[in-house]
């Protein structure tokens, strides 16, 4: 059978077959690695697609390293996802040994004792993490940004595309685009478009409330268009409860040169997922994911678990980011070594009710393309009449 034909300027733009991008998924619970590692980009892009590597919680040479690895393995265009939210914007503290925290005795008492609560009514021993496991970022230089390490890296081995899951790219737009540096940046309000747009970003990645993961209050279908017209003439991609042809056909309708795709992928065989969490996935009902601000505090998309409902139940406002973290730590810490890992973090979105299979990346996104081709050229052509 021959392969469709699905291309939009975007596809032309950076060099792929198919307006697919796989979000860069970030870092497992428990572990440092991304979701998007190595594997899971290449066979995205192996595919005709555009895989994005999760870097956000990679050193510089870890960074590096995961990029050649991917070298390795494709030939094909692919992007790198960071985060440019403020704590990773800012500088490192010349005197600092870690970049500059919150130590948990500095946190609200009352966050501290819902904590305690929580474990209490889990029914977890809490256990104060190790230092190790409780210092991120450890290896940034003195007068430099979290960010701006890893974008280094980004530049010196030659990256196409460059995607910001939060924050505006301004700090780095004029250097990257020096470099040849597609920018992507990803938003939920239209105040946020019209912000990164003017900020340098290529394309806007409006992502609704539908996604997994950091997720804003508007529905896709809602969004897209006005951020659409809020950017023109700037591009739009769409983000949030795409994971099938017929959704895909919908917002290329819709006017996005390209759908950022991450539950469809996040049970595929090669995303460095536990089998516990892309089982719980592929069992959720569309209505079985929730909204919380407990693990990073800002709004995040998960499959819901014992630990968010306790959270949800004690009615604080979360910390913000960066503190949020700091608080449940030694929460997080206990319960894996409680091996209680069904109460960790599962980012996926309300499409989860529609994933029933692990398969291989590269099935899963032809599937797609050739889903959305035949339903923009043979099934709207059947459905719709244009009167003359």
């Amino acid at each position: 059978m021959a392969r469709p034909t699905l291309r939009t300027e975007f596809c032309d733009r950076v060099g792929i077959e198919y307006p697919i991008i796989l979000a860069g998924m970030g870092p497992v619970a428990g572990t440092g690695d991304p979701v998007a590692t190595g594997e899971l980009v290449a066979a995205v892009s192996n595919a005709g697609g555009l895989g994005v590597l999760g870097g956000v919680a990679y050193s510089p040479e870890q960074l590096r390293a995961e990029i050649r690895k991917i070298k390795s393995l494709t030939d094909k265009p692919f992007g790198v996802d960071l985060l440019l939210s403020p704590n990773f914007l800012m500088p490192k503290p010349k005197d600092a040994v870690v970049p500059s925290a919150p130590k948990p005795d500095q946190l609200p008492q009352s966050h501290r004792d819902a904590i305690a609560r929580i474990a209490e009514s889990l029914d977890v021993e809490l256990r104060t993490a190790p230092p190790d496991n409780a210092v991120l970022g450890s290896w940034i230089e003195p007068g430099k940004s979290w960010a701006g390490s890893q974008i280094e890296v980004l530049i010196e081995e030659g990256i196409p595309v460059f995607a910001s899951g939060l924050g505006t790219p301004a700090a780095f737009a004029d250097e990257l685009k020096a470099n040849g540096v597609t920018i992507l940046s990803l938003v939920g309000t239209v105040k946020a478009a019209r912000q990164v747009a003017a900020d340098g970003a290529d394309y806007v990645v409006a992502q609704g409330t539908e996604a997994g993961g950091h997720t804003g209050k508007i529905g896709t279908l809602a969004l897209l268009p006005q951020v659409m017209d809020a950017i023109a003439p700037k591009p739009a991609i769409a983000a949030g409860g795409i994971a099938s042809g017929r959704a895909l056909a919908g917002v290329l309708a819709l006017g996005a040169e390209a759908a950022w795709c991450g539950s469809a992928f996040l049970v595929s065989n090669e995303a460095n997922q536990p089998d516990l969490q892309k089982d719980r996935i592929l069992a959720a009902d569309a209505e079985d994911t929730v909204v919380t601000r407990l693990y990073s505090g800002k709004t995040m998309r998960n499959v819901s678990n014992p630990l968010i409902e306790a959270w949800e139940r004690e009615g604080l406002q979360a910390l913000p980011m960066g503190a949020q973290g700091v608080l449940i730590r030694d929460l997080q810490y206990s319960i894996e070594q409680a091996g209680r890992h069904e109460l960790l973090m599962n980012a996926a979105g309300q499409t989860s009710g529609m994933l029933n299979e692990r398969r291989p990346a590269a099935e899963i996104l032809e599937e797609m393309a050739a889903g959305a081709a035949e339903a923009l050229d043979t099934k709207m052509k059947a459905r719709i009449q244009v009167a003359v």
